[in-house]
């Protein structure tokens, strides 16, 4: 079955043709115009920048024809259109188009832990995007068509019927569009963050909840009309892939309405029903379709938190009927009509609160792995907002039926579903503000996630523990903790520095033992830390700064500090003594100086933890920023790393003035406004074996001069460039350190000078 599934996937994604995109534009960037046709209706992403919202068209096109120059050639292969507007009303899916731009190999992940877009994509058969510069990039060919997919019009006019009677198009308006009909276009990540944060993120997913839900409201209705399991299955089973189908047939609710068809297939069929085989049975169709689900998150999350809720659910119920039972010799008929009642309601709420630890239990590993996020208090938070998101859910389905026809239901349905949304967004916020409530994680490797679901499936399904297997189980298990344990005590020695480019500055952070020793140095301008550096530090599961160093007044390098505190609130902010002109950088410094103050000053020779400050001292005044610099060396069990910031040639040489200690093992750079870092006299007095030159993309004026590459290259050193490699990690231990980059670079010593 395995050998089956894996050639079934190499059929999916190898190179059988001349004319596969891969072969015809290979890893480099080209100036092409496509022709193809639309896989699906371009959707618009909507992304906050300074309180203003931007929006620009994502397109999926197969493509059948490229031209590079002059002449047109086959072409076969997948790709997505990114253009900074949103396409006129007649590009649907379906239509013949012709696209001109730049085509590319989506970039890679620029630091360790951040969202990788290019994988996402490569799931999903997607090997290339182009980026256009306007919708007059896009032009339709013949044939022409008239009128759009059967799925766009319904959910036209179902966001019109949904709006009905409600004032104005306000987010719990966009997020009811998102829950009922899977409207992307409605998430920020303001908006998404608190229900990832509670958890409770899953009831916008066209899932199994949703199906489930809509195929319980059919089979009641059917059932109250008497009608037998077998036209209650014919009918409710082409319902539900007709909303598949009407909302735009998203992944998870084929795999929902798979599911749902096996389980309502067995039961129309008055079949016995096993969830465990339903379940493998759905996996089973979905990966013989696309193989390339399983790599899915949603796939992941989706089979094994009901694979954990079968297995946990029969012993939880047990325990909690156990507790609730009363005087097994007391029949049921001689207890009062209020004890009945309570009898049932507390069984049901219990029976209710165990799907939701369940729940919880079976989706831990894979958030913390996808979304770097432990959330104690989501089991608590949906046992509250599940109810409701259910209720906005059938509101709507209520004033989808209603529509035009019965207009003041329809409004009624509406209020009902905008108050439900309203309540259940409170519900998520105001969770995620009891202290405890979550926890931002490092992603565990696969092999742990794998030894968790084994455990727990096995402990749960009894085969662990069977008479028979239980010495073997509890040794393996000993082991496991033991090696985990051993690995733990040795990485509590070693020390990490990942060197992160931010569209023109850049930070350093330090990962030492302990949170309470870890540094952040420097962390670039406002945007970056909003967009880059935040989701950065919480993939490496970062809840509190305990100390930010800004090293000079530039604010491509500091002036994001303001917005780090309100993120993640820093303990203490080190500075020098140079008072920089920068009337920004000032403001940034006086916020920490308020009582309670956080704000510490460093002096030239003055040293915390592994660090030594060996630049500038008060006598070290000059006009410009970057010649005023902190320069820092850590010396970490014999390894010295040398952060020199944007210090500028003036700078370079009073460094030299003051110290005759700078040889260091590897120095870390970035560019000054003017002039070269790393004077030829200074490498001299450095001596390093590895240079680390941080610059970026953009802006243009960022990256790296032909004439500095030059310079460097003649000195036989390996020099990396953030611009190319992406984020560059520093590993020390007492064994040595050791260097690696995003691109495959890496660099290895174990003997210290």
């Amino acid at each position: 079955l395995a050998l089956a599934g894996w050639t079934n996937l190499a059929s999916r994604t190898a190179i059988v043709s001349s004319g596969d995109l891969r072969s015809l534009i290979g890893s480099d960037a080209a100036i092409v115009t496509v022709r193809g046709a639309l896989i699906e209706t371009p959707h618009l992403k909507i992304v906050e920048r300074n309180d203003q919202e931007t929006e620009h068209s994502l397109a999926k096109v197969r493509v059948t024809e490229i031209r590079r120059g002059e002449n047109w050639q086959p072409a076969s292969g997948s790709i997505i259109v990114s253009t900074p507007s949103p396409l006129p009303e007649n590009y649907f899916a379906g239509q013949t188009v012709e696209i001109s731009g730049v085509i590319a190999r989506p970039p890679p992940p620029l630091a360790e832990g951040l969202f990788d877009y290019r994988d996402y994509l490569q799931t999903r058969g997607i090997y290339y995007q182009i980026k256009t510069e306007s919708t007059n990039d896009w032009r339709l060919r013949p044939p022409i068509l008239s009128k759009p997919p059967l799925t766009d019009r319904f959910l036209s006019w179902s966001k019109r019927t949904l709006a009905l009677g409600l004032p104005a198009e306000d987010q719990p308006l966009r997020l009811l569009w998102a829950m009922t009909l899977g409207w992307r276009t409605a998430f920020t990540g303001d908006i998404s963050e608190p229900f990832l944060r509670a958890g409770t993120m899953h009831l916008f997913a066209i899932d199994g909840l949703r199906i489930a839900i809509l195929s319980g409201m059919i089979v009641t209705l059917l059932r109250v009309m008497r009608l037998s399991r077998a036209w209650c299955g014919l009918i409710a089973i082409p319902t539900i892939w007709f909303y598949t189908a009407a909302t735009g047939w998203e992944p998870s609710a084929i795999r929902a309405s798979v599911m749902m068809t096996v389980v309502l297939g067995g039961w129309a069929l008055k079949r016995p029903g096993d969830t465990v085989n339903s379940l493998a049975a759905a996996a089973f169709i979905i990966l013989l379709w696309e193989p390339r689900q399983l790599f899915e998150a949603s796939f992941q999350l989706s089979f094994f938190v009901v694979l954990v809720i079968a297995l946990m659910l029969p012993p939880l119920n047990k325990i909690s009927d156990r507790l609730l039972r009363h005087d097994p010799l007391l029949p049921n008929e001689l207890l009062p009509r209020w004890r009945r009642a309570l009898n049932t309601t507390l069984r049901l709420f219990a029976r209710y609160c165990a799907l939701s630890l369940a729940a919880w239990v079976g989706s831990i590993p894979l958030s913390a792995m996808y979304f770097h996020l432990f959330s104690p208090i989501s089991p608590l938070a949906n046992i509250i907002a599940v109810p409701l998101g259910t209720l906005a859910l059938m509101s709507n389905l209520g004033a989808l039926v209603c529509g035009n026809w019965l207009p003041w239901a329809t409004e009624l349905f509406n209020h009902a579903a905008w108050f439900f949304m309203v309540a259940m967004t409170d519900v998520s916020e105001w969770s995620t503000k009891i202290p405890g409530a979550f926890f931002y994680v490092p992603a565990p490797s696969w092999t742990m996630i794998l030894i968790y679901y084994a455990v727990i499936i096995g402990t749960l399904s009894g085969w662990l523990f069977a008479p028979n297997r239980r010495i073997w189980s509890a040794a393996v298990l000993i082991l496991i903790v033991a090696t985990y344990f051993w690995r733990w005590e040795q990485s509590r020695g070693e020390t990490d520095l990942t060197v992160l480019p931010l569209n023109g500055g850049h930070a350093v952070f330090v990962d030492a033992a302990g949170r309470q020793n870890d540094w952040l140095i420097d962390c670039g301008s406002e945007d970056a830390v909003n967009f880059t550096l935040k989701n950065y530090l919480r993939a490496q599961g970062v809840n509190k700064i305990p100390r930010l160093v800004l090293t000079h007044g530039d604010l491509r390098n500091t002036g994001g500090a303001e917005a780090l505190d309100e993120l993640f609130g820093v303990g203490e902010i080190d500075t020098g003594a140079i008072q920089f002109r920068s009337s920004a950088y000032r403001k940034i410094v006086a916020e920490f100086d308020k009582p309670p103050s956080r704000h510490r000053i460093f002096n030239l020779g003055d040293t915390a933890g592994r660090w030594r400050v060996l630049y500038p001292g008060a006598m070290n005044d000059f006009p410009r920023a970057d010649d005023n610099a902190f320069v820092l060396l850590g010396n970490f069990t014999g390894a010295r790393i040398l952060l020199l910031s944007d210090l500028g040639r003036a700078g370079q040489s009073a460094l030299l003035a003051g110290t005759n200690d700078l040889r260091a093992d590897i120095v870390v750079a970035g560019l000054p406004d003017e002039g070269e870092p790393l004077s030829d006299v200074l490498l001299n007095a450095i001596q390093p074996r590895v240079i680390v030159i941080a610059d970026s993309e953009f802006p243009a004026t960022r990256r790296a001069r032909r004439e500095l590459k030059d310079r460097l290259e003649q000195r036989g050193i390996p020099v990396i460039y953030t611009r190319n490699s992406g984020a560059v990690k520093i590993t020390t231990d007492k064994r040595g350190w050791q260097l690696w980059t995003l691109d495959g670079h890496r660099y290895v010593s174990t003997d210290f000078r």
